[in-house]
């Protein structure tokens, strides 16, 4: 099935769940099936669309190789509680469908949902407040802003000095012809360029149908960017936005285990299931994601970055969103994606869960903690899954400080200050990062590269296979002898000849000695 992209804007979520059902709908196969002594012709079992819709998700960029089976079953029970599929005698509306032989099939009506529409005058007013703040960017005086919550930004005198001297340090000689510039000049600098940047980052002419503007607030960018540790983990000023103490010595435990698994410890068994329980049971009962409710289509919308030829892409969107958070959220995601992303590289670690994998058991319990829609959204598991893989496998890039951010800012300021920028279209003095995008290629180029890459990791694979000193003379023969009745034409290039072969073992060609003649010896007799 075509992977087609949903491309960026207002109800993405919505719009993949359109896509999903249109290629299940249109790709499961159908056929005859029995069931107590009867025919039903055009259905299927839950198994077979179990099977189906389970490789679709995991060649979906949008969704990708982390999506489980089980997710793929609660996909198909939302699907058959909302009338896109029903059961053989026209029931819906429930969530009763398991991995088993019970009959399903389409219904006559269209399983689309159809997107919100804005009103247009509340369309145009958003866009000329847009255009009205761009206008007034830099006369800054009299923008309205949405006062932030107080989360702990009373920023000390030490980092007071340190924004001012990074930020507006001011040529004493020149001193005279410098404009003033006030603290509300800094924040909307700020505001301003994470914008253009992010625009840019994402490739779209208006940002105006993913993020508004007033959902920026200054302040969080410049706290998340100077009040941080060493490591790049944001310091909270007011303690009682942190983690509770309990918490971050569960989280330590776990992430540096076994090594802080010291002698004061308990050591029953178990005790690493009941710490991380008590981990997830903190996250779960979070108000609200740590991506938080505002910002949801904002990070769906990246979801649409996440592929392998755009990952350079998707770090540095990801990278400048987060930088968007209140700095306890930013505090709490960072903590969490570190300890997660140690705990599913961690070979040591005991086993969490009796059916999944670590890595796994991640995903699948903290997804809801940083990714939801205030609304229940059908696809919210599998997109917040798909983003929580990719933080974790990033989460180092992703959550560090950009310091070309504050680069831009700088410049932005000193020619504020001299005089050299008016209005905010003379652009961003800061240079852009850009981006190269790989060539559309033919589907039968596609193809022929696919198996071209597919057969060198194939052949890859024996050559490990021959040069593992480790593996017994007796397992790698084995070894290669199953691989070379799976792959015939790739053994047969490896081993051209049955010398080449017997050269890999160090055989020698077998010769049958001839067999001894021996004469029977005479025997005389006693009489003479």
């Amino acid at each position: 099935m075509e992977n087609r992209d949903v491309p960026p804007g207002p109800y993405r979520a919505t719009k993949l769940w359109n896509e999903i059902t249109t290629s299940f709908r249109v790709g499961m196969p159908l056929r005859k099936h029995r069931q107590h002594f009867k025919k039903y012709g055009n259905c299927f079992t839950a198994g077979e669309a179990v099977d189906w819709l389970y490789d679709l998700l995991r060649t979906n960029s949008n969704f990708g190789p982390e999506v489980t089976r089980q997710q793929t079953i609660q996909l198909l029970r939302k699907f058959l509680k909302n009338h896109v599929i029903e059961d053989i005698k026209g029931k819906w509306g429930t969530e009763n469908l398991d991995d088993n032989s019970q009959l399903f099939r389409f219904p006559t009506s269209s399983p689309l949902k159809t997107l919100p529409r804005r009103h247009p005058e509340l369309r145009k007013n958003n866009i000329e407040n847009f255009s009205k703040d761009k206008d007034n960017i830099f006369k800054l005086r009299n923008l309205s802003r949405r006062t932030p919550k107080t989360h702990g930004l009373h920023f000390s005198q030490e980092n007071s000095e340190k924004m001012n001297c990074e930020i507006i340090e001011e040529d004493q000689e020149n001193l005279a012809e410098n404009r003033e510039i006030s603290q509300k000049d800094v924040e909307e600098v700020w505001r301003y360029v994470i914008l253009i940047y992010l625009q840019t980052v994402l490739g779209v002419s208006s940002l105006e149908e993913v993020i508004n503007p007033k959902q920026v607030i200054p302040q969080y960018i410049m706290y998340n960017m100077t009040n941080t540790s060493k490591h790049g983990v944001v310091i909270l000023q007011d303690k009682s936005d942190d983690l509770p103490h309990w918490v971050l010595s569960a989280m330590k435990c776990l992430a540096n285990w076994p090594r802080s698994n010291d002698v004061n410890n308990p050591t029953y068994t178990g005790f690493e299931r009941d710490v991380f329980r008590t981990i997830a049971d903190y996250f779960l009962d979070l108000p609200e994601p740590l991506l938080t409710f505002e910002y949801y289509e904002l990070f769906v919308n990246i979801l649409g970055l996440l592929q392998p030829h755009l990952e350079r892409v998707a770090i540095d969107a990801l990278q400048l969103c987060c930088l968007l958070l209140p700095p306890p959220n930013r505090r709490k995601l960072q903590l969490l994606m570190r300890m997660i992303s140690r705990m599913s590289q961690n070979v040591d670690m005991p086993q969490l869960h009796d059916a999944m994998g670590t890595r796994s058991l991640m995903i699948h319990t903290f997804s809801r903690s940083v990714l939801r829609c205030a609304e229940e959204v059908d696809l919210d598991e599998l997109l917040a899954a798909r983003l929580v893989s990719f933080l974790m496998d990033h989460q180092q890039e992703i959550l560090q400080v950009p310091s070309y951010l504050l680069a831009a800012v700088e410049k932005h300021l000193d020619y504020l200050r001299k005089g050299h920028i008016k209005n905010p279209g003379d652009g961003v003095i800061a240079p852009l990062p850009t981006y190269s995008y790989c060539k559309q290629i033919s589907a039968q180029e596609f193809d022929e590269q696919k198996v071209s890459t597919s057969q060198a990791a194939i052949a890859e694979l024996l050559e490990n296979i021959i040069k593992n000193k480790s593996l017994p003379l007796k397992e790698k023969r084995r070894k290669i002898k199953q691989f070379q009745k799976e792959y015939p034409l790739i053994y047969q290039k490896r081993f051209p000849t049955s010398e080449s072969e017997a050269a890999l073992f160090g055989d020698k060609p077998t010769i049958k000695q001839p067999m001894l003649f021996l004469r029977k010896p005479k025997f005389h007799s006693l009489r003479y």
